[in-house]
């Protein structure tokens, strides 16, 4: 059966309220009747336990938490009677929502396909083009990787990043990660014979719509494979080009003009 985990964080507003953890600690509270020890009981620290009751208190408005004098360690602590309910709710929530996930586990991979799909596209971005794909290769530098992601169609995009940025997105072989290009970073070139160019990346396809500006047009290339690639390119090298629906183009941009990204 397919295996899927999911977790629910109270938002109400712009007011971000807490999720299981925040639930833990309160819960604790009313338990143990002291943050040290509840803050013990859920691994947090005296500090950390008190700046997420503050966060809590302040997005509440009101008190979750009561605190009797008596010093750190020594005064008990009490719940509030929002506290208590809030707890309660939360619980609610989260046994609605593990029923949901496990209907969810049985309807199969479908489901994660789907899901998958969902995510991707939560993924918000200025950049014009978003390809994804699965990390082919990683060529190490002395600073910078080279690293070739292979699109669905078979087509590979090859992007120049920092080895910082491939150990903290974790790129490697197999992982998925989408490649982001601006469309005023792409050229557009004919299939000539022989063309020969220093662009790492040359991806073939169809052109499918020119969308003409007084100064500027829009060029989606259709690719070999699957997916598109929008480019911004004058007026004047559109119609150079005789770019028109159906003709036969490469989408052309170097290495160094791709940001890459995984879902985490």
């Amino acid at each position: 059966m397919l295996e899927l985990d999911g977790a629910i964080w109270f938002r109400s507003g712009s007011r971000d309220w807490g999720g299981h953890d925040r639930i833990a600690l309160l819960a604790a509270i009313g338990e143990q009747g002291s943050i040290t020890a509840a803050a013990k009981a859920v691994g947090l620290s005296y500090k950390a336990a008190w700046d997420a009751i503050d966060a809590m208190n302040n997005s509440a408005g009101e008190p979750l938490v009561l605190r009797a004098a008596g010093g750190k360690g020594g005064g008990g602590t009490r719940l509030t009677e929002r506290a208590e309910r809030l707890i309660r709710t939360y619980r609610a929530l989260e046994a609605e929502h593990r029923r949901f996930v496990e209907h969810l586990a049985r309807l199969g991979e479908s489901a994660a396909d789907d899901l998958d799909l969902m995510r991707r596209f939560q993924v918000k971005t200025s950049a014009r083009n978003k390809l994804f794909g699965t990390v082919a290769q990683v060529r190490g530098g002395v600073v910078n990787d080279e690293v070739v992601l292979a699109l669905p169609g078979g087509q590979q995009v090859v992007a120049t990043v920092t080895r910082e940025s491939v150990e903290s997105l974790g790129l490697a072989p197999g992982v998925e990660a989408f490649a982001l290009v601006k469309a005023t970073s792409v050229l557009l070139g004919l299939p000539e014979p022989g063309l020969r160019l220093s662009a790492r990346n040359q991806l073939a396809g169809k052109v499918t719509r020119v969308i003409a500006g007084a100064v500027n047009s829009e060029v989606v290339l259709e690719l070999d494979g699957g997916g598109t690639v929008a480019a911004v390119i004058t007026l004047a090298s559109a119609e150079a080009l005789g770019l028109q629906p159906g003709h036969r183009a490469h989408a052309i941009f170097k290495a160094s003009s791709v940001i890459l990204g995984t879902l985490g």
